[in-house]
């Protein structure tokens, strides 16, 4: 099946990111995936239940030294949809949008800390197809913003990427999603009155000689789409550069978003209610705020992109994952050395 680029393509804010990460319970740990354990110095992973379902035991090798998923965690995926509007389809038809952002928030409750990773789109990894009735073709390897278009629209192409995710991740579990269409781009800016970004690089200067790598750009409702979601897909990885932009942002509005929380403890429940018809989550309202809460005072415990190295493909840019360095990630971000 052949998707068409669009010359335009939306990449829009993980709602804030680290900032307004949602809390929740977690699920049941489902273990390190084996297709790349030969990658690295890892043993198995051995899981263990108990009768209620979420308690993680079991451990990793790792240099030598054995090491635990820490069940402190709690992960949110956040997406960013290209379509308009929120996307009412049937499973299989591979129409339900794709998404151009992905970003796993993992939330540390007992540390108050965040770990804030970014996925690119162009991501190829295994992803579950489906044929027009809705029936599965298993999994196939492909770019995992494909990974919505096979769902509904809605909350089961939501839980394809969720899945999509948690796999290329070594089996991380993650507790909630939310995604975002793109109409709710100026939502975000007018909600916190626009914030002010040092440009990243020179990829939209072509565009709007506003900017200009280096200058300091008021992002407001009327410019923000522009600055988020605009790409030139005649430039090869012009979506990494697209990431970069809206990784500045982000930064930006995280910084503005505690300031207005400091001021206005209501801020992320209007918040909420202003993107509500925008978006498909599990994340309750009363969620968002319990986290945002504790978010204002969190320091960051680690920052990182899915490491790899994109190239030119047949016919799309892809993005190639470099296994063994994003298993010390995940190492470094989700697990502790046993006691």
């Amino acid at each position: 099946m052949a998707y068409k680029k669009k010359k335009k393509i939306w990449l829009i804010p993980a709602v804030t990111g680290a900032v307004i990460a949602a809390a929740g319970g977690f699920l049941v740990y489902r273990g390190i995936t084996e297709k790349k354990a030969a990658q690295t110095e890892s043993t198995a992973v051995q899981t263990a239940q108990t009768d209620t379902g979420n308690t993680v035991s079991g451990s990793v090798t790792w240099k030598g030294k054995q090491y635990v998923y820490n069940d402190h965690l709690s992960n949110f995926l956040f997406l960013g949809v290209d379509t308009r509007e929120k996307t009412a389809t049937a499973q299989g038809q591979a129409d339900a949008g794709q998404t151009d952002a992905l970003f796993l928030v993992s939330w540390d409750r007992a540390a108050h800390n965040i770990a804030l990773i970014t996925i690119p789109r162009d991501t190829m990894t295994d992803i579950e197809t489906f044929d027009v009735e809705g029936n599965s073709l298993g999994m196939s390897k492909d770019h995992i913003s494909l990974a919505y278009a096979f769902g509904d629209g809605a909350g089961k192409s939501c839980e394809l990427t969720e899945e999509a995710v948690s796999n290329l991740l070594y089996g991380i579990p993650i507790q909630g999603y939310c995604s975002i269409n793109m109409d709710a781009i100026p939502v975000l800016a007018d909600a916190i009155g626009g914030v002010t970004v040092i440009v990243p690089d020179d990829s939209l200067e072509a565009v709007d000689p506003q900017f200009q790598k280096g200058a300091e750009v008021l992002i407001t409702s009327d410019n923000a789409e522009t600055f988020v979601r605009y790409r030139d897909t005649e430039q090869s990885q012009s979506a990494i550069s697209r990431m970069n932009r809206q990784n500045a942002f982000l930064d930006a509005y995280a910084a503005k978003a505690k300031e207005e929380f400091s001021k206005n403890p209501g801020f992320i429940t209007d918040l909420y209610t202003d993107l509500e018809p925008y978006m498909v989550t599990n994340i309750g309202n009363d969620q968002f705020a319990k986290v945002l809460q504790d978010a204002s005072e969190e320091t960051m415990r680690a920052r990182w992109t899915v490491p790899g190295e994109g190239t030119e493909g047949e016919s799309f840019d892809e993005y190639h994952v470099d296994d063994g360095q994003l298993y010390e990630k995940i190492m470094e971000t989700f697990y502790e050395e046993a006691e």
